[in-house]
């Protein structure tokens, strides 16, 4: 399986966890990874024929990222908005990525447990994460289960050195879980 890991991180030498995951998939043969802000710079600006190349090469794409401020950092938008075109990821001939698996590794500054109804961020990371989930069902993309890592900047190295073989195992798994994207009625019924 080839896998391409894009990491949207504003400035991945400061990172906490980001940048050890980064550093740890790049060793692992058969994962192609991308520093995002290092390749589109502070213009955020991409080569969508480059892009699109690189997604047509691999089976899995894996979005990494911080959490920020409920959603993604903007270099990652960016990315999506330049690449993710009409007659390559949908629309008239648009098919360039149906079959291919989208994946997102996370990590956030909150605990787990604050991430539910009545607590401090009041919705579950799956609710968070919905608008990559139709992303993938819009240019039919199999979602697959997200890898989080919550309280990442704690600082606390032997959680964080821990979760490098369980993110690299969830990453290049064959049989990582596909999250089911049909409609309820379409679920009852299947």
């Amino acid at each position: 399986m080839n896998i391409l890991v894009l990491t949207a991180h504003p400035d991945l030498s400061t990172s906490t966890a980001n940048k050890k995951w980064f550093e740890a998939l790049s060793e692992v043969d058969g994962i192609i990874t991308r520093d995002l802000t290092a390749v589109g710079g502070d213009e955020m600006r991409f080569n969508p024929a480059v892009e699109q190349a690189l997604l047509e090469q691999v089976d899995r794409v894996v979005l990494q990222f911080p959490f920020y401020w409920y959603s993604s950092p903007p270099i990652l938008k960016a990315w999506i908005d330049q690449v993710f075109l009409s007659g390559f990821a949908y629309g008239p001939g648009g098919n360039k990525l149906h079959g291919k698996e989208l994946m997102l590794v996370v990590s956030t500054g909150g605990p787990a447990e604050s991430y539910q109804a009545g607590a401090l961020n009041s919705f579950t990371m799956a609710e968070f994460l919905t608008p990559f989930q139709q992303t993938a069902l819009m240019v039919g993309m199999t979602y697959l289960q997200p890898f989080v890592l919550h309280s990442a900047m704690s600082r606390d190295q032997t959680r964080l050195n821990a979760s490098i073989p369980e993110l690299i195992s969830c990453v290049t798994s064959p049989r990582h879980k596909a999250i089911d994207t049909r409609a309820p009625s379409e679920s009852a019924s299947a």
